[in-house]
């Protein structure tokens, strides 16, 4: 008589399978009735722009009348889940200026479908909702990580309109010759691990695990950018981003910042020993730029979780002697200063400036 076991086995093995599939359709229909409730249950934030191929959501912290100096608008991260709350410690240090987060698409309240995200469209899209806008020119356009792209890319294809760039530990394009093929379309793994409602359980056992390292935010912030961590994991505009880093990096090889346009690079300094390379590399891409500042800040990448007082700080002292001397205008001198401190910078210019250098 033959031994049973392996059917014994198989059988466990089909059961176990069956229990599984059970849970995880019991879990993806309570994601799906949770998430539809939350979104039902809490208001939205900023302003909807319609723009082609779908709307961007602005989040700004005031009308801008009155406010000094130019308007900031800030980019956020590869991924950043709900933009418009992720700088707001930042938002709240910068009260005095013209604040506005522009959620691209994938990130925050925008829509999570879009056309190929290259930096040319990226570009465009963020022009035309701050045209819509009517933001007054020139503006200071500021990015964290992968924003780092969209800056340069913006920089040279609407130079007449920003006054400064300041990048937040900002990707730099690598140099290279090599070609990048295009994305190949594919099966979007992390929207599914999102759909099986896995993701929502580790969030509720663990909420810590998916939160800043900040002590910058309130609870309700907090909560707040978990439930939208959860609606916007692995949309199809993020995922087509981080599918054509590649892409975007090749398309910028070779490109600078212009010239005459002021530059503050932050660079966070992680203690691991990265930090050295990362100015080599910022004060490589702003070598030709006559006004630039590359500033080490001890802190994780997302510096502005921690940092948002000391960068609200240097970025007035970056953009002050502009202000100064050029109220109407928004002129800067055309200098070239060293890049370690603060200090150093604003004096070279102050120096120079009032020797009347053009």
């Amino acid at each position: 008589m033959k031994p049973r076991r392996p059917r014994r086995r198989l059988r466990r093995l089909g059961i176990t399978a069956l229990v599984v599939l059970v849970l995880l359709m019991a879990s993806a229909l309570a994601n799906v009735a949770l998430e539809s409730r939350e979104k039902a249950t809490t208001p939205s934030y900023g302003e909807r722009i319609a723009v082609a191929g779908g709307s961007l959501n602005v989040v700004r912290n005031g009308s801008g009348a009155g406010r000094q100096g130019p308007p900031i608008v800030l980019l956020s991260g590869l991924g950043t889940a709900a933009p418009g709350l992720d700088f707001a410690p930042l938002m709240r240090e910068l009260n005095d200026f013209d604040v506005l987060v522009v959620e691209g698409f994938g990130y925050g309240y925008s829509d999570l479908e879009a056309k190929a995200r290259t930096n040319e469209n990226i570009s465009n899209e963020l022009h035309e909702a701050l045209s819509k806008l009517q933001l007054r020119r020139p503006y200071v356009l500021a990015g964290h990580s992968i924003a780092g792209f969209y800056l340069l890319d913006y920089a040279n294809r609407y130079r007449p309109e920003v006054a400064a760039v300041v990048g937040i530990d900002a990707t730099i394009p690598k140099p290279g010759d090599h070609p990048v093929a295009e994305p190949e379309p594919g099966i979007n793994w992390v929207k599914l691990l999102a759909a099986t409602g896995l993701v929502r359980v580790a969030a509720a056992v663990a909420p810590g695990i998916f939160d800043p390292d900040s002590h910058a935010y309130s609870d309700e912030e907090l909560q707040r950018m978990r439930s939208m961590m959860l609606w916007n994991l692995g949309n199809p505009a993020v995922a087509d981003e981080t599918g054509r880093i590649g892409n975007n990096a090749a398309a910028l090889r070779g490109a600078t910042y212009p010239e005459d346009l002021p530059v503050l690079a932050f660079i966070a300094d992680e203690g691991d020993g990265r930090a050295a390379a990362k100015t080599a590399a910022a004060e490589e891409l702003l070598k030709n730029v006559t006004l630039h500042q590359v500033l080490p800040l001890p802190g994780g990448h997302y510096l502005h979780w921690t940092q948002a007082g000391r960068m609200a700080e240097e970025i007035r002292r970056f953009l002050a002697p502009a202000d100064l001397y050029y109220p109407m205008t928004w002129s800067f001198p055309r200098i070239r200063t060293a890049t370690t401190t603060p200090e150093a910078a604003v004096s070279t210019a102050t120096a120079a400036m009032a020797a009347g250098m053009p």
